[in-house]
């Protein structure tokens, strides 16, 4: 059997195993080019099949042009085809012999800031496209600002369009310089800068000819080399409970087990555990994965854990070992990006989803809205948060949850809020306020919630 990629380069599926997977997201401006960076990239690494290109080519026809517009390899939306922008996140597969990529390409206009969030929300690497002429924009800053607070480890500044510059190495390196440090200044780790023409394809699969000057790697060679680790073995053991196994039959009668995917850390036959919220504590008797029974297993491992003692646990719960078991909190003050576009305001009840668990909670404060086009200023004490809005926010909880600060695990420290009345999803949170070294002294003035029968905790 055999995953083809491309045309001229089918993969087996001994390699495509044998590979690494890097997820990575894409952001740009309008106009910057990102749809055709991301379809040069298919293009060129030979990941589109046939009929595909064809499709493209007769739209492109259709459309008047001499060429394939590679845009619309990820454009699929008629109304993205027919204003040539980007809506909706368009979420790509590919393979080279080297890596495994799952490519977001994410909208770049204000109103969609929300998309990026979705998009780049499990991303290691994020890829932010400036055009060459217009340098560092607003919309730049934002990116670069929203890559910081969901703590992409990797981010690529493709400064685009260089054909349309005389492939000027000054322009690049002052676009370069700029980006740099105002990434550097929002805790962005680690940044690459690397000129490219998308239309013409320099620097993006092939080096090009153009730019001697620039010794970097192309945009495909970075992301088939760039280090990515997924070892989460060396973060505290978090074992989010999905379901409770209980065959009682008569071969197993007795058989109690907790199944559920350990999102960090490793757990061990013997070790200590915690049950929380109910901090009853007990050992690990036994470990199933894939129904066989082993002694160590770990993230992102899916198993069935079974334990010394006849402890109630149910879905929603987590087993953690009792020497890191995270503290329980009724109390979150958070980072969200508010995705719906009816406004979140003080007082909301909502519904609180952590990892398995869903409990009632209420919007107690909005300390301040940032401002991500005036360099993270704040306004303090917002009437509400719009669509798109990213702020800092305070919820009182009904049951206590075990609640990991972001910065320390982007899968426990993360959380949605839901409508009650229809399960819409309402804003998306991180708790902890990564940004919170940059905003002026804020009054803690707790405002009072309205009180409910059923929600008043």
């Amino acid at each position: 059997m055999t995953a083809t990629t491309g045309p001229d380069s089918p993969l087996t599926a001994e390699q495509l195993s044998a590979t690494t997977l890097l997820r990575f997201a894409t952001a740009g401006s309008v106009d910057d080019g990102k749809s055709t960076l991301v379809g040069r990239l298919l293009h060129d690494s030979k990941s589109v099949l046939t009929d595909q290109l064809e499709a493209v080519e007769r739209a492109s026809l259709g459309r008047g042009q001499d060429a394939p517009d590679l845009a619309l390899l990820t454009d699929g939306l008629r109304a993205e085809r027919e204003q040539g922008i980007t809506i909706d996140v368009a979420y790509r597969y590919f393979a080279t012999a080297r890596r495994r990529f799952i490519l977001a390409d994410t909208p770049g206009h204000v109103e969609y800031t929300r998309n990026m969030v979705t998009g780049a929300s499990t991303a290691e690497l994020a890829v932010v496209l400036v055009d060459a002429r217009n340098g560092v924009i607003e919309q730049t800053r934002r990116h670069a600002a929203v890559a910081a607070l969901l703590r992409v480890p990797h981010v690529v500044l493709a400064v685009n369009k260089m054909d349309l510059v005389d492939y000027a190495e000054p322009v690049f390196a002052a676009i370069a310089e700029e980006f740099t440090s105002y990434a550097a200044s929002l805790g962005v780790p680690e940044i690459t800068a690397i000129p490219i023409s998308a239309l013409a394809g320099d620097n993006v699969v092939e080096p090009s000819a153009h730019m001697d000057w620039y010794g970097g790697p192309t945009v495909l060679e970075h992301l088939e080399t760039v280090p990515v680790s997924h070892d989460l073995t060396g973060c505290p053991a978090r074992f989010p409970v999905q379901y409770v196994i209980r065959p009682q039959t008569a071969e197993h009668p007795d058989y109690r087990g907790y199944a559920g995917q350990i999102v960090s850390g490793l757990l061990r036959v013997g070790d200590e555990v915690t049950v929380l919220p109910s901090g009853r504590t007990t050992t690990i008797s036994g470990l199933d994965a894939l129904g066989q029974a082993v002694d160590t297993a770990w993230a992102p491992q899916s198993v069935t854990v079974l334990l010394t003692d006849d402890v109630d646990v149910s879905r929603g719960d987590m087993i953690a070992p009792t020497a890191t078991a995270p503290a329980l909190t009724q109390d979150i003050r958070a980072t969200v990006c508010h995705l719906h576009e009816r406004p979140l305001r003080v007082g909301e009840r909502v519904l609180l989803k952590h990892t398995t668990r869903t409990v009632k909670a209420i919007v107690k404060e909005l300390p301040y809205r940032i401002d991500l086009s005036a360099g993270l200023a704040h306004e303090n004490a917002p009437a509400e948060f719009a669509a798109n809005d990213i702020g800092a926010v305070v919820l009182r909880t009904a049951e206590p949850l075990p609640v990991d600060a972001y910065a320390d695990s982007r899968l426990t420290g993360s959380f949605l809020l839901i409508d009650p009345a229809d399960g819409t999803t309402l804003t998306a949170g991180m708790a902890g306020e990564p940004f919170a070294a940059h905003k002026e002294h804020l009054d803690q003035a707790a405002d009072s919630a309205a009180e409910d029968e059923g929600w008043d905790f």
